[in-house]
């Protein structure tokens, strides 16, 4: 399986399993292969309507939508095994 299948793979997994939700703005954001293991470890990002920031938050200054990262674990045969979530640093 090369890098586009796994990616397409691992957006069609978060879809598929978030379908219920309301995704927006789905969209890859980072790339690894595990060699011994022969994973592909896909990140994914996307919003959801309640990423988006409330009233409170526009008024200090905090405009936009925040974003949930999931990494999509998904082996040579294009199985995906795991969806995990990816913690990321608050810039804040």
């Amino acid at each position: 399986m090369d890098v586009k299948d796994a990616v397409e793979m691992a957006k069609a997994t978060v879809t598929d399993l978030f379908a219920q939700e309301g995704l927006a703005n789905l969209g890859l954001e980072e790339v690894e292969y595990d060699d011994a293991r022969e994973q592909w470890h896909i990140t994914v990002g996307f919003s959801r309507p309640w990423d988006q920031y409330g009233a409170l938050s526009a008024a200090s200054g905090i405009l936009g939508t925040r974003r949930t990262y999931k990494v999509v674990v998904i082996d040579k045969d294009g199985k995906a095994l795991s969806v995990k979530n990816r913690e990321t640093a608050d810039a804040s």
